[in-house]
């Protein structure tokens, strides 16, 4: 169910234009009184409807070297590039996972490089860019070195092919329907 201060929203956008997340927090703030309590909901609501960064993410990749936070935000504009209803949280209690209807991927940085954790191991991969647990049953990984290249086509189409099988009940689900 839609929270009603998002009803008008929908009316005034009526003719395709989409709505910038700073028009769309915008538009509730201005519905809404200005006490304290409701200051404080209005923080938690606004994140969640008009921000797809998640603050702990924020503060992991802020707490990294300069070259991994530059990786780990492009990795994260390629991520939402993928798919715009992708969600940022965070598991194993500071580790950025990125889910929708399951998990899709998930960073960790390291000493000497990032890893992005890819979670299905049956996703094509024709430019070969997953390096790591090819053979693994769960998941699979990218490994990427200071100074190497990002192929974000390539990596564009691995989490689409994950999320499209997240949204066809999982890889697992698929496996298991087919044969």
């Amino acid at each position: 169910m839609r929270h009603p201060l998002c009803l008008p929203l929908q009316t005034r956008f009526l003719d395709g234009d989409t709505p910038s997340p700073g028009s769309y927090l915008r538009h509730i703030a201005s519905a809404l009184p200005t006490t304290r309590a409701v200051s404080r909901r209005w923080e938690t609501y606004a994140w969640l409807v008009g921000q797809r960064a998640h603050p702990a993410v924020d503060e992991y990749i802020a707490r990294l070297p300069a070259w991994q936070r530059g990786l780990c935000t492009e990795l994260r504009e390629i991520i939402w590039q993928a798919d715009p209803d992708i969600e940022e949280t965070i598991k194993r209690t500071v580790q950025p996972y990125f889910i929708l209807d399951g998990n899709v991927c998930a960073l960790l940085a390291t000493k000497d490089h990032v890893n992005l954790f890819l979670y299905d191991p049956t996703v094509p991969d024709p430019d070969g860019i997953i390096n790591q647990g090819r053979g693994n049953k769960t998941a699979c990984a990218i490994q990427i070195y200071r100074g190497d290249p990002i192929n974000h086509p390539a990596l564009v189409e691995i989490l689409r092919a994950i999320v499209k099988n997240n949204r066809a009940g999982g890889w697992r689900r698929i496996q298991r329907d087919s044969g």
